[in-house]
């Protein structure tokens, strides 16, 4: 019995998967774009809740970042 010859690991490029689509501009996941909105529009829901008219606007202002970032938001 010899020693075995073993071959580096390969290294791979970190992959998005097929399901997580990224933004136009960005190439970012839809979770890490418009981070001040998303951060604004989190707090407002926290402490007001989503029907409340500042926060409704927040949601809405979130909702348009994504789709400047090319993402499908309904």
């Amino acid at each position: 019995m010899g020693s075995s010859a073993s071959k580096p690991a390969a290294v791979e490029a970190p992959r998005v998967a097929p399901s997580q689509k990224v933004g136009i501009k960005s190439g970012k996941k839809i979770c890490c774009c418009c981070p001040d909105t998303k951060k604004a529009r989190d707090e407002c829901v926290v402490f007001k809740g989503e029907e409340h008219p500042d926060c409704v606007a927040l949601i809405e202002a979130h909702k348009v970042c994504l789709r400047e970032e090319g993402f499908d938001v309904k």
